[in-house]
């Protein structure tokens, strides 16, 4: 049973940085794209960033391309997102995921989800 543990979520001021982990347990972690997505209240689920199984590619949204960095320890089974510079736009829950499909922006191709960490920033 795949198993995804977020963390390292709080409450940041406007500018600051956050680095949130996401922990994998029950599968090989190191054959699959991790990806992290967020939800903000009353909106959907949106594609935050994504990265391959070799840690080799990686993708962005627009938003928060230049200021987000994903990463991943395959050896810790982990993946990383650094979040530098975030703005009031950036509050939301989120989520990272597991897929099969290479570097996939798509939600419907994510099939394990994580619980969720909540991410607030404060003006």
């Amino acid at each position: 049973q795949v198993q995804l543990v977020e963390s390292g979520g709080g409450l940041v001021q406007a500018g600051g940085s956050l680095r949130l982990s996401c922990a994998a347990s029950g599968r090989t972690f190191s054959s699959y794209t991790m990806a992290w997505f967020r939800q903000a209240p009353g909106k959907e689920r949106e594609f935050v960033a994504a990265i391959t199984w070799s840690g080799v590619s990686t993708y962005y949204a627009d938003s928060v391309k230049g200021r987000f960095t994903i990463s991943r320890d395959n050896a810790k089974s982990t993946v990383y997102l650094e979040m530098n510079s975030l703005i009031t736009e950036d509050r939301a829950g989120y989520y990272c995921a597991m897929s099969r499909m290479d570097g996939s922006r798509w939600r419907t191709d994510y099939d394990s989800w994580g619980q969720g960490t909540q991410v607030t920033v404060a003006a």
